[in-house]
């Protein structure tokens, strides 16, 4: 597939302003009903619906400006008659009702692409399996020390189309997921970062890994000469892909394995950053607020999107040694009787708890498990080995996570809730222990959201 083309027929879409264009959008949380707010400034005709609960803080925003919505079915008659659909990344494209309406040759499309159409601001995009939201957090968190007016949003922060709609900045730092990606034809990244490509999603992509490293290589469309794309050299996946998606961009890259005639790398501890423009950036990684080899990367990529904009080396040292994480990802979650409690919730792929454990330097007892999305447990097996005494499953199904780990570790337990789980976990460990939640699984079975399951467990913390 070639990223750099349009291939999504959505060209000839539709202006702002004419009498009786119909948009609808699908799904009324953050993303839809920004994208409701934007389309209705720009003059469309606006139908929201969602085929479940609209929750109470987003039907105010609908009902206070007049936007027509329904929850908790789909009327196809009255969405049929769309002249575009934007969807709910959440919604996949194998779902009947998308299905339908491409059939129709309606186009569907993501808010980030609707949104992207009514801006002249610059978009630094960041995508990759695993530490999209650190790294847009982080480079985020350099923009607004640097003095830059700049937004936050995509798959983290407040809807990209709803700032579009009511604020006016000159940046835009965008988390873009390979669902959002998806639906993606026109929009551009002035600044694409790409982390890494490891498997998740497998499930939305027929477990094909090609289909899904298509996606995230779709960061690469509509690029020109005069834009940035930033990858890591040392992501076997990427290096791959790019054998057969070529950027046009100019092109910057990071690695923590060897010296780079231009871009970030490790010498002596030192963070180097040299693009060729003065001067040259170093800092140790001792001073690095984020610390742990996949938080190296995540720093150099941010590092490197702060140097093509030119800041100040001061600017930039001082942000990456005061940057506080965000909530669910490697956040500490108390200390009792001298064992500490981790909260990783975020870590929803197995990669991304594979690299929880690499930062750990203590006895760990695991919390896994979730709703599987077709996970290879094999890639944990040594770092468990080694480093994990006792992992206990939290989900209704954990039969793959036993099978995957009964040869090494001695203790297996399974629990049903995030207290439960908590309470096994403090009578396992021992003072000087980690107890760490690292689920390596979505959180549906049993929670709302990875959010709500990582509450849960700082509360189940909080109460022993």
């Amino acid at each position: 597939m070639d990223t750099n083309k349009d291939i999504s027929g959505t060209k000839a879409f539709p202006s702002h302003g004419e009498p009786g264009t119909l948009i609808v959008i699908l799904g009324a949380a953050e993303s839809g009903t920004g994208a409701a707010i934007l389309a209705q400034k720009m003059g469309f005709e606006v139908f929201v619906s969602d085929s479940g609960t609209i929750a109470d803080q987003y039907k105010h925003e609908l009902a206070v400006r007049g936007i027509v919505f329904e929850e908790n079915k789909h009327s196809e008659e009255k969405i049929f008659s769309a002249k575009e659909v934007i969807k709910s990344p959440g919604i996949p494209g194998k779902a009947p009702l998308i299905k339908k309406l491409k059939e129709k040759g309606i186009p569907v499309i993501s808010e980030i692409e609707f949104a992207g159409r009514y801006t002249s601001a610059k978009k630094i995009c960041i995508t990759g399996s695993n530490g999209k939201s650190t790294t847009t957090m982080l480079t985020y968190h350099i923009l607004q020390k640097a003095g830059i007016n700049a937004g936050l949003a995509g798959n983290i922060g407040k809807s990209f189309a709803w700032q579009v709609a009511e604020s006016s900045f000159d940046y835009y730092v965008l988390e873009i997921s390979s669902f959002m990606l998806d639906d993606m034809y026109d929009f551009k990244a002035d600044i694409g970062v790409l982390l890494n490509i490891t498997p998740d999603h497998l499930d939305r992509y027929d477990y094909k890994m090609e289909n899904y490293v298509n996606s995230k290589f779709r960061i690469l469309q509509n690029q020109t000469e005069k834009d940035i794309f930033i990858y890591c050299e040392d992501d076997p996946e990427t290096v791959k892909g790019l054998q057969t998606h070529s950027p046009i961009a100019k092109t910057y890259s990071f690695s923590i394995q060897k010296k780079l005639d231009k871009g970030a790398y490790l010498l002596n501890n030192q963070l180097i950053i040299n693009l060729g423009i003065e001067p040259t950036f170093d800092m140790s990684i001792t001073e690095l607020a984020l610390q742990g080899k996949h938080n190296i990367y995540n720093s150099m990529a941010s590092g490197i999107v702060a140097k093509v904009l030119e800041l100040r080396n001061e600017t930039i040292r001082e942000s990456m040694g005061d940057f506080r994480n965000i909530e669910h990802r490697l956040e500490y979650a108390g200390g009792i009787s001298g064992i500490n409690f981790i909260n990783d919730s975020k870590a929803t792929n197995v990669n991304s708890t594979w690299y929880a454990l690499e930062s750990m330097t203590t006895d760990v007892v695991l919390i896994l498990g979730g709703v599987d999305k077709g996970n290879d447990y094999s890639m944990l097996k040594d770092l468990v080995r080694n480093k994990v005494k006792a992992i206990v499953c939290l989900g209704k199904d954990n039969k793959k996570i036993h099978e995957a780990f009964e040869d090494d570790v001695d203790i297996i337990v399974n629990t049903f809730s995030a207290k439960e789980a908590v309470e096994i976990s403090f009578h396992l460990a021992k003072k000087g222990d980690t107890v760490l939640l690292s689920p390596a699984c979505a959180s549906f079975d049993l929670f709302k959201n990875y959010e709500d399951r990582g509450d849960q467990f700082k509360a189940a913390v909080r109460d022993l």
